[in-house]
């Protein structure tokens, strides 16, 4: 039997070869050749005892020599720098594994790696080689932890039977640990260890005992490197739960909340290491705040409905309280060949820590210009509002809305004036929301609205799900779905605020049909009907996402829309569809987007629309 130490770090014995010191035959062989550049290229090769190709790529992943070389750094003495610490990478890699009998061999150009002192490296290698007989798998014999706290979840693989990797024994370790200060002991640690294995039965005996320690309270949280923050501002925003029972997911949260501010570039959280005479333990928090200015710009391009353009200005920290104030301007349908140019104007204070620490509290002011094929409309909207984040997946949005347009149509001009309360919840579930592999995302928005003068009352609603699902080697492939379901319920259509009536067509809904191509005929005009938004809509969209390289993907997508005139979809309708195919490049900033499509059915459109934008299309 062979007692193993440590066994939370992976420990590496090296065959004897390995161990010899770095040592030159000649006192001038490090000064001529040996550190001499080579652009030759280096093949390498890892050959694992019994073709397990599973093993062959995680060496492969784990080795420096690959890692060298695929930076470039080819040269005799990067190649053999990273070939004599692949020794100790891989036997550890085997320890992780469950291999605790492995052989390693690296030669280049023949020779073993070992062998070669650092300032005897060649000017050039050829051929490295990476052989590994990985012997027997061990399993537990004996997979023990105590004491463990209530509702510890342990590895499943750390049971009797199972493989007997350090890895699997040093995630049992920190399970315990972490388990313990879930529950309030924040000083848990690793008391002592006993791992042994038997090379004779090819098994691992593990016992790791732990040391709970004290039910730990939060203390004091001590702050430093603030300028222009007020530091009473800054805790309540921290929201730190002083005196209540330790949890390390509040440490997290107060790291959640301080960088969902924006206002500092940096934020270290560092537990103190003695406890107060009660129990307590402090937190210093560090923070480094950024500029408070930003600015940034977007844009779209579609060959039928023009340009977009968006630019804004943001102070992260405008009174000193972390308050938010950020302006907005954007201007489109820049050379469209259905309307004229349109124009919105935004301004908004966020004001964070309102109320509770996860609530903040804003005010928006909007002034629109908007000049459609079939009307123009002038609006501007005052809100104030709260928004609650009750986790990293669900947030809520509440507010009070005043809102006025004018619209011009071949009826003359319409008043509209509205209260309303618009709401929206929600729900996050995807891996990543600029470019979702998997998961889903759900979105409800509710606004009951009161109209003044000659404007209707009622509600109006929005729903909104999207889906991904992954599939292929290294989940190349991804099935994209979207599905988008609107109304409004309550009053006349000639009785709606235009802004709450719904449209079809263009690259927010169905692309490869012209931007609200597609609406309704009700309210009649001078001469005949005039084309409004309907009173319901269905949206659909499926894409399916090939990520051909890293960067460069590619998408095919199918999308349809439907329009009702009148509420809770009924009524007539028409309906209409697009498809194409699209581009996708990745850049830091999100996918670089290129779509072209055409109409599949319906009569609102024909012929090619481009479409070119910064993100997914969904």
């Amino acid at each position: 039997m062979g007692l193993l130490r440590a066994a939370l770090i992976a420990s590496c014995a090296l065959s004897a070869p390995a161990l010899v010191l770095a040592q030159s035959s000649s006192p001038f062989s490090g000064l001529f050749g040996g550190g001499s550049e080579s652009d030759g290229p280096v093949k390498l090769d890892i050959n694992v005892a019994g073709d397990n190709d599973a093993l062959a790529r995680q060496v492969r992943n784990t080795s420096l020599i690959s890692a060298a070389l695929s930076e470039g750094r080819n040269t005799g003495q990067d190649v053999l720098a990273a070939a004599r610490a692949d020794y100790a990478r891989i036997l550890g890699l085997m320890y992780d594994e469950g291999y605790y009998s492995a052989i390693v061999n690296i030669t280049l150009d023949g020779a073993e790696a070992a062998e070669i002192a650092p300032l005897d490296a060649p000017a050039t290698i050829t051929n490295a080689v990476v052989t590994l007989d990985p012997g027997p798998r061990f399993t537990f014999s004996r997979a023990a932890i105590d004491p463990v706290a209530p509702e510890t979840e342990l590895p499943d693989g750390y049971a009797v039977g199972e493989t007997g990797g350090t890895g699997t024994i040093k995630s049992a370790a920190l399970a315990g640990v972490d388990g313990w200060r879930n529950y309030g002991h924040a000083k848990a640690d690793v008391g002592g260890q006993n791992i042994v294995a038997d090379h004779n039965q090819n098994t691992i005996d593990s016992q790791i005992a732990l040391e709970p320690g004290p039910v730990v309270t939060f203390g004091k949280l001590n702050i430093t490197g603030y300028d222009r923050m007020d530091p009473r501002r800054l805790r309540k925003i921290a929201g730190f739960p002083e005196g209540t029972r330790y949890d390390p997911e509040e440490i997290e949260d107060v790291r959640k909340r301080l960088r969902r501010s924006g206002v500092f570039s940096a934020i270290t959280l560092e537990e103190s290491a003695v406890l107060g005479p009660d129990g307590s333990m402090d937190v210093n928090l560090t923070v480094v705040e950024q500029k408070p200015r930003r600015i940034g710009a977007g844009f779209e391009i579609s060959n039928n409905d023009g340009a977009m353009v968006s630019a804004y200005w943001m102070h992260r920290n405008l009174l000193g309280g972390g308050e938010r104030l950020r302006i907005d301007g954007e201007v489109s349908d820049i050379s469209s060949d259905t309307s004229g140019l349109d124009g919105e104007f935004t301004l908004r204070l966020d004001r964070p820590a309102t109320i509770t620490a996860d609530t903040t509290a804003y005010f928006e002011t909007t002034a629109a210009r908007m000049r459609e094929e079939d009307y123009d409309s002038d609006s501007g909207t005052v809100a104030f509002g709260l928004n609650h984040i009750f986790s990293d997946r669900l947030t809520a949005d509440i507010a009070i809305l005043y809102g006025k347009s004018r619209v011009t149509d071949a009826n003359g001009e319409s008043d509209y004036e509205v209260v309303a309360l618009p709401m929206n919840v929600e729900w996050d579930m995807r891996d990543e929301p600029t470019d979702a592999k998997r998961g889903y995302w759900l979105s409800a928005d509710l606004v009951p609205f009161a109209g003044l003068q000659d404007t209707g009352s009622g509600a109006h609603v929005l729903g909104e799900g999207r889906a991904y699902y992954s599939f292929g080697e290294d989940d190349r492939f991804t099935l994209a779905g979207r599905a988008r379901l609107g109304s409004v319920i309550g009053p006349d259509i000639e009785e709606t605020p235009r802004e709450f009536l719904f449209y079809s067509g263009g690259g927010g809904s169905v692309r490869g049909q012209p931007y609200e191509s597609l609406g309704v005929e009700v309210i009649q005009g001078p001469d005949g009907p005039i084309r409004t938004g309907g009173m319901s809509l269905a949206n659909a969209t499926a894409e399916l996402r090939y990520q051909v390289r890293e960067r460069i993907g590619l998408v095919a997508f199918a999308d349809f829309g439907q329009v009702w005139t009148e509420g809770s979809f009924q009524g007539d309708s028409g309906n209409h569809a697009g498809a194409g195919v699209g581009v996708r490049y990745k850049t830091p900033i999100g996918p670089l987007r290129f779509d072209i499509a055409g109409p599949v059915s319906g009569e609102t459109g024909n012929g090619v629309q481009v479409y070119l934008g910064l993100g997914q299309a969904f």
